[in-house]
């Protein structure tokens, strides 16, 4: 039954977080401040598998993984905190299972919501000129007639939600 707490922590927080995002395009601290809260204090009393050690790292972890692209304008700051709280929740190894399963989400669901609003060309051109000239392209793909822009909370919980039931095969 405990082995259940965390994946269920992660589930619930991330998909309170998109819902929100997804409303109102931002994912506020009273979100991602307790869910980081939880992690912290289920790897406290132990009933997480994560210890506090791994916990408070996997916070960092977490952090250090989405702040570049919080840096170049790709995400924002509530996405940035979020994938921290999972890290706190999963522990560093989870975390980065975390990050890359959200980053593959992030890309399918990037792409099907430029398809959908029909700049599918524009976007990938904006996502090559951010790769290639980091923050100087960056006023290209935020400007409002680019219409590139989409809550990535989603993704998040995407991929933290199969980072935490892997938790359940180990």
């Amino acid at each position: 039954m405990s082995d259940l707490i965390v994946p269920a922590v992660v589930i619930a927080g991330t998909v309170a977080a998109a819902v929100v995002d997804l409303k109102t395009r931002r994912v506020p601290n009273v979100l991602t401040m307790p869910l980081a809260a939880i992690g912290v204090l289920l790897a406290a009393t132990g009933v997480s598998q994560v210890s506090l050690g791994a916990s408070i790292v996997g916070g960092i972890v977490g952090l250090a993984v989405m702040l570049p692209a919080h840096v170049l304008g790709a995400t924002g700051a509530g996405d940035v905190k979020l994938l921290a709280a999972v890290g706190t929740l999963l522990g560093p190894a989870g975390v980065m299972v975390a990050f890359i399963c959200t980053a593959i989400a992030g890309g399918v669901l990037a792409l099907i919501v430029a398809a959908r609003r029909g700049v599918i060309l524009r976007t990938l051109d904006g996502t090559a000129l951010l790769v290639s000239a980091g923050r100087a392209g960056v006023a290209a793909i935020e400007s409002p007639q680019a219409n590139n822009r989409f809550a990535y909370a989603p993704a998040i919980a995407i991929g933290a939600a199969i980072a935490a039931l892997d938790l359940l095969r180990s």
